[in-house]
């Protein structure tokens, strides 16, 4: 009972000190078991998988969006997979595009002929690091998207969504990793020098081919290297006061038909694929 304790307390006040250490880095924020526990004689696997987390500053999410959002990220973080999460909204109004976390989930050994050939007391320290590595890391990323959410605000007058979407497209052709998604939780409303979804302050019907021809005309195609796209808060309007304003809250169905085009068709000349459009929850 005693030893498991202790383990228990080195594991926590390991975590903490490399989190002070890298919490301003860009590289893993997520100890790893394999580099505290050198007497496995083992090296931790690359990452077969990788999750990032974009966050739209510019939209305000409910609590029950808010709660699936963070069940979508529990359910997806998984051992031998890393992630990282952005937030983003207006670069006009020095809203910059920031990196909140990064980290990995190392892969657990279950081969029982290497396990048989460690001892019984660093196993033992091994088994218990990988689980709060877990549960360390899942904390890590829902903090982070925690942290965007609470920046994000309805009154930035600018979006900068395809700008934002082109700058995190070069970061996931970086990435070595050939299983890559990214989770984006945005309204996916341009609204910026480069042009406007918005017509009288409400979402307009789009002419995607046009707009099209406006992003490639800017060079903001990215490259996401083959990664599958999810989106979540598509065409969301912030909650208005006054009856004539709440009439602009009303997004008809060839009104949001016309942005999943146009942004299905941006995914496709940006090597992605959109897996999915929720407007706003994803199903």
């Amino acid at each position: 009972m005693m030893k498991a304790l202790t383990t228990i307390i080195s594991l926590v006040a390991l975590i903490s000190a490399s989190a002070v250490a890298q919490a301003a880095a860009p590289q893993n924020q997520v100890p790893s078991c394999y580099a505290a526990n050198p007497k496995m004689g083992q090296k931790s696997a690359e990452p077969q998988r990788w999750l990032y987390l974009v966050i739209d500053q510019t939209v305000v999410l409910d609590d029950n969006l808010k709660s699936s959002l963070a069940d979508i990220i529990k359910h997806n973080l998984q051992v031998g997979m890393g992630f990282s999460v952005f937030g983003f909204s207006a670069f006009s109004q020095g809203h910059y595009m920031s990196h909140l976390a990064t980290g990995v989930l190392e892969e657990i050994i279950t081969d029982k002929k290497i396990r048989d050939d460690v001892s019984v007391p660093a196993l033992q320290k091994y088994d218990a690091c990988m689980k709060g590595q877990y549960g360390y890391g899942v904390k890590l990323a829902l903090d982070a998207v925690g942290k965007a959410l609470q920046g994000s605000s309805a009154d930035l007058a600018k979006s900068d969504v395809i700008a934002s979407m082109t700058e995190i497209s070069h970061l996931v052709k970086e990435n070595p990793v050939k299983n890559k998604q990214v989770l984006l939780v945005s309204d996916m409303l341009e609204n910026s020098t480069i042009s406007s979804f918005y017509a009288k302050n409400a979402v307009r019907k789009i002419d995607a081919a046009k707009e099209l021809k406006i992003v490639e005309g800017n060079n903001l195609l990215g490259d996401f290297a083959g990664a599958g796209v999810y989106v979540m808060g598509a065409g969301m309007m912030p909650e208005q006061k006054d009856a004539q304003s709440k009439n602009s809250l009303y997004r008809d169905p060839k009104t949001l038909a016309a942005l999943k085009t146009f942004w299905d068709g941006y995914f496709s000349r940006s090597n992605a694929k959109l897996q999915e459009f929720g407007s706003p929850e994803l199903l």
